[in-house]
């Protein structure tokens, strides 16, 4: 009986010394002093084997003892195994700062540390610009007008937006810019996402591009010329990075410049001679000031003794001689202005290289450093406002399209893909807000601009699939009057640039997190290549410790055993501990994956984009549980939080299961199933009842529909018609028009109105006529179904709109055509029509 006490009791004692970390003495304190008792009372086996269980943990985890034999070898191993970092990925890595991505890596977050952020809202002046300048700009788009009829904004648009100052929102006001926040640019690309062209347009000039690289590391005498000119929209930037051969592997660019001197005007010149083909360069066409990368090589040592400079930026004015700019791209869905650009031994002066001669070889550097920033706002922002809109329009669709004389968000069917969309759009509210919060207070976030921007845009997609089921027939028919169908084909463009989601989760999220979130990979990777073995002893010790942390803490959270208190409250606080608990089999299985792969888990990208969806999961749950406490809630919120919450948990819940499942080392994988899950998963997906709930709200006028769409273009002011202010409108008289759906419907069921009465019109007109209904119900039910018949439209054109080449056109009815005939050699219509 003893010797099971002691055995229970040594189990407990360690794990909780893992638990706290509290390190290899008071693991031994706990070990030897068990094993003394187990001599003294008679149980002598188990004291000897506790007892020789502490000798082993001092000499391998007491620094004086461990250092003079283990140390060393554990050292010398390393430097075999650890990944090889290149340069540039050591300058990806050291890009940006760590924040609660490196609370979730550590296994232990501190809610604290994320609360903190406080936040503050918007500014006076930015909530005014959202309410008037967003709202005028948004009022002039119409997806139809914009993408097939004109392939561009209206020129009335372009110059408000350059009268505005839309493209100097990141600018100081000292330079003539708006000076907004983060959080204030993120809400104007949100709103302004009425229009996917429109907000691309304004996003990209405000996101990666010549302004921010400006304001970074701009000579003073490039910022006093360009911001003001990029504030009033005199210049349009773009920024060339992309091309043929160098697509998300940015640094392998074959566009070259080369130092060398040039006769101008009979003074000698020292400058670059450039050559570059650029591909995908958004505003590329009508750009006035070209950002360029490029390698940059010294053969004749014109500037110091070594010839590869490295990868260089440059700002070069639209009409240099040799560049080739103006031809357009046609991206998918959306006509927003990109094309290529080309130059063939374009000279310029040295001075154009942004930031001068001092910035030679630092253009990876300033690259990732904006990346860190724009990639947290600029599309992450464009998918959050897409999926406000989708919401927005697909709530008042479904509740005023009837079927079976039933709204069709009374169905079940329909209510699923509702109540998914109003929690990914809150999802991504939450992520997309709380995260320019921490910027606005400092933080350069590089692994969740990842995050950001492979998820919320993946979101966007999932979110724009379920809108356009919902409409059906309404969504599939092209025309002035369709909201949805063009943003929605449009939708690849955000998967694709600035990173391409495939690599971005298969490689970047997890892949840069390993190192730059975890709290001692970093220091350890240092400590090799400086050859610093006391450096290496404290970082990997370190480390150990944290790894059985992790182990003790997943196991007993596991259990619910010493739940952490978090400075939560309601239903929020058993998310929050669960995150706790799942971050810790994070940082386990984290370590896992790396020790027992090494540099091979470079090449295990399955496996890596599932250790990054843990994390993603897991940072979306934090963001949203950020935004909850924060926030003020209304009704029906709480059951947004806990199905988004279900939602994420359930899927880190399920990259987990994948991640035992496919480790290399079978053995690895089953034991830290048993440790991190020793229970089972414990998240299903979202209860239905939730799905019910959500969905009514978000297809009626009330106060959680009214929250998620807060601050978009929401009021019929524009100069092209407003969908969802119009079906807000709607919304807002559903109620009474439902009552007399309702009497209308029963007395024709009934028989006492006519069966001919077969539209909602003629039942109105019908029950009029029996004073079933009054005057006033029926006047107000026939601008009612008016308005509702207008939202159900969908347009048609003439035969011949749409062939380009209009000779190609088959006239189908003409009796003296031969059906046989083939589409290049078939008459006109206008022939058609003349041999009638």
């Amino acid at each position: 009986m003893l010797t099971l006490l002691l055995i229970v009791l040594a189990a407990v004692g360690l794990l909780a010394v893992m638990r706290r970390e509290a390190g290899a003495t008071a693991a031994l304190v706990v070990l030897a002093v068990l094993g003394l008792v187990g001599l003294v009372f008679d149980a002598a086996v188990i004291g000897v084997l506790l007892l020789l269980g502490a000798a082993a943990v001092a000499v391998a985890g007491l620094p004086a003892l461990r250092r003079q034999w283990l140390t060393p070898r554990l050292f010398a191993m390393f430097k075999k195994v650890a990944p090889k970092v290149s340069d540039t990925e050591r300058t990806a890595l050291e890009a940006g700062t760590v924040s609660w991505d490196g609370e979730l890596f550590s296994g232990k977050p501190q809610w604290n540390k994320l609360l903190n952020f406080k936040d503050d809202g918007l500014r006076e002046d930015e909530q005014a610009f959202l309410d008037n300048q967003c709202a005028k700009a948004a009022g002039m788009c119409n997806a139809w007008d914009i993408a097939i009829e004109r392939a561009d904004l209206p020129q009335q648009l372009w110059d408000y937006l350059k009268k505005e100052g839309f493209f100097g929102m990141i600018i100081p006001k000292e330079y003539g810019g708006l000076g907004f926040s983060a959080k204030g640019q993120s809400m104007v690309l949100q709103k302004l996402s009425a229009n996917e062209t429109l907000m691309v347009t304004v996003g990209v000039p405000n996101s990666l591009g010549p302004g921010e690289l400006l304001l970074k590391y701009g000579t003073q005498e490039q910022k006093d010329h360009y911001l003001p000119r990029l504030s009033d929209g005199r210049e349009i930037p773009c920024f060339g990075l992309t091309g043929p051969r160098a697509g998300s592997d940015a640094t392998s660019l074959p566009d070259t410049g080369v130092v060398c001197k040039q006769m101008i005007d009979g003074k000698e010149v020292l400058g670059l001679r450039l050559n570059f083909e650029k591909r995908w360069i958004t505003l590329a066409p009508i750009a006035t000031v070209v950002g360029l990368a490029f390698r940059l090589f010294d053969p004749d040592h014109l500037l110091g003794d070594e010839e590869d400079r490295g990868i260089t930026l440059a700002l070069i004015p639209r009409d240099t001689d040799g560049m080739e700019i103006g031809r357009r791209h046609h991206p998918i869905g959306s006509p927003f202005m990109n094309g290529p650009i080309k130059g063939k031994d374009v000279f310029v002066p040295l001075d154009t290289i942004i930031g001068g001669p001092d910035m030679i070889g630092q253009g990876w550097r300033m690259l990732v450093e904006c990346l860190s920033i724009g990639r947290c706002i600029t599309l992450p922002s464009g998918a959050t406002g897409t999926a406000r809109y989708a919401l927005g329009w697909s709530g008042g669709f479904t509740r005023v399209r009837r079927q079976f004389n039933v709204p069709v968000a009374e169905m079940e069917g329909v209510q699923e893909p509702l109540a998914r969309m109003a929690s990914l759009g809150y999802i991504s509210q939450a992520t997309v807000y709380q995260t320019a919060n921490l910027i606005d207070h400092g933080e350069k976030p590089a692994v969740p601009s990842a995050i950001l921007k492979s998820q919320l845009t993946e979101f966007q997609r999932d979110i724009l699939a379920d809108a356009m089921d919902v409409h059906g027939g309404k969504a599939v028919t092209l025309g002035p009057r369709n909201y949805l169908g063009i943003g929605y084909s449009a939708n690849p463009v955000a998967i694709t640039v600035e990173g391409a989601n495939i690599m971005t989760r298969n490689l970047m999220i997890f892949g840069q997190g390993a190192i730059r979130c975890h709290p001692y990979v970093l220091e350890e990777l240092a400590a090799k290549d400086a050859n610093d073995i006391k450096a290496f002893d404290k970082a990997f010790f370190s480390h150990a410790g944290l790894i059985f942390g992790n182990a003790a803490r997943a196991f007993t959270l596991g259990f619910g055993i010493g739940k952490p208190q978090v400075p939560f409250d309601g239903p929020a606080t058993a998310y929050a501990q669960d995150i706790a608990r799942l971050s810790a089999g994070f940082g386990l299985c984290a370590d896992a994956a790396m020790a027992s792969l090494g540099s091979a888990l470079k090449k295990r990208e399955m496996l890596s984009a599932r250790l990054g969806d843990v994390l993603s999961n897991l940072y979306l749950a934090s963001m949203v549980l950020k935004q909850w406490q924060a926030g003020d809630k209304v009704e029906g919120e709480e059951a947004l939080l806990h199905y988004s919450c279900r939602f994420l948990l359930q899927r880190a819940e399920q990259a987990f299961v994948e991640i035992f499942d496919n480790l290399p080392n079978r053995a690895l994988g089953k034991t830290l199933k048993v440790i991190v899950m020793p229970t089972g998963r414990r998240w299903d997906k979202p209860h239905d009842d939730y799905a019910r709930d959500i969905a009514t709200r978000v297809s009626t006028h009330s106060a959680l529909r009214t929250k998620l769409l807060h601050n978009t273009w929401d009021a019929d002011d524009g100069e092209q018609r407003n969908p969802l202010a119009r079906y807000n409108a709607l919304l807002v008289d559903y109620d009474r028009a439902e009552a007399i759906y309702r009497t209308v419907n029963k007395a024709y069921a009934k028989g006492e109105l006519p069966q001919t009465a077969l539209h909602p019109e003629a039942r109105v007109e019908a029950a009029l006529a029996i004073e079933l209904i009054s005057e006033e119900d029926a006047q107000f039910m026939r601008e009612f179904e008016a308005e509702v018949l207008e939202m159900l439209t969908v347009d048609d054109f003439p035969y011949e709109t749409f062939a380009t080449d209009k000779s190609t056109l088959i006239d189908h009815n003409a009796k003296d055509v031969d059906q046989s005939t083939t589409t290049s050699d078939a008459p006109s219509i206008e022939a058609s029509a003349s041999v009638k």
